[in-house]
């Protein structure tokens, strides 16, 4: 929802030319938005919403929105630079041949100039054969990726390349110890390993209730992808959408931090 204006409910164009502008090879921008986007173009295009299934709506919406996301993104990302659409799905990460040709994909992007933007492939996955799919691997007692949620697919993409850095863009300014007071913002979380950073994000998450919308993690689901990116060894960034990249990673405006202290610290 970081992708459209709260007030109007469309596009915000502003959000796509700040990240566009921000966005350089060796970065990965995992993205949401093709569903929602995709039913704000079919209903601009057609005058009304669909009105069937529910989730091959869902489906319809993601494949129209694709277009639209990829078409703005490369509006705004610097013409020098390309552009390079990835669409996955939880087996890819859960199959590590898959697995090992995304990540030589990835870092190929980096080193030619490029910028991978990935996103869940909604419109060919099926929710019944994915619930089967993870099932089974759960009963031979693997350790799956789902996928349900795009910041669990950046922070599989962080642990994947060992990124330095996994920003999560948000609507809101981070984590807070109560959402509806701006002043309890948490601005860091770290610890000296990885075990007491963990024990601080799980009391950190019983602040955390409910979400912005039908379907989405809210601020709890953010906090268990970033531990899981954390014990990859990234440092993660919560915070809104409206700043810059830098801005956030350095911590010039507020937002949240999470990670383990650097050795000696």
């Amino acid at each position: 929802m970081a992708l459209i204006q709260p007030v109007d409910h469309t596009i915000d164009y502003n959000i796509f030319q700040r990240l566009g502008d921000d966005l350089r090879p060796g970065m990965a921008l995992v993205t949401s938005g093709a569903t929602e986007i995709g039913r704000l173009d079919y209903l601009h295009r057609a005058g009304c919403e669909l009105n069937g299934d529910p989730e091959q709506d869902k489906t319809d919406y993601s494949s129209q929105g694709q277009i639209v996301l990829m078409d703005n993104y490369r509006k705004f990302i610097h013409p020098e630079y390309g552009v390079r659409q990835v669409l996955v799905e939880h087996t890819h990460f859960n199959d590590p041949v898959k697995r090992e040709h995304i990540r030589r994909f990835l870092q190929r992007a980096a080193a030619q100039n490029a910028i991978p933007i990935i996103n869940y492939n909604d419109p060919v996955s099926d929710e019944e054969n994915r619930k089967m799919e993870l099932s089974g691997r759960r009963g031979n007692g693997e350790k799956v990726v789902e996928c349900v949620d795009n910041d669990e697919t950046a922070a599989v993409i962080a642990a994947l390349l060992k990124a330095q850095t996994l920003v999560l863009l948000t609507a809101t300014e981070g984590i807070y110890l109560d959402v509806n007071d701006p002043s309890t913002l948490v601005r860091e979380v770290f610890a000296a390993d990885i075990e007491s950073l963990k024990a601080k994000v799980k009391e950190l998450r019983t602040h955390c209730k409910g979400a912005s919308r039908k379907g989405a993690g809210g601020a709890d689901a953010k906090l268990a992808y970033a531990l899981r990116a954390a014990e990859s060894g990234s440092r993660v960034v919560i915070g809104h959408a409206r700043h810059h990249i830098a801005d956030l990673i350095s911590g010039k405006i507020p937002c949240t931090h999470i990670g383990v202290y650097p050795e000696g610290v």
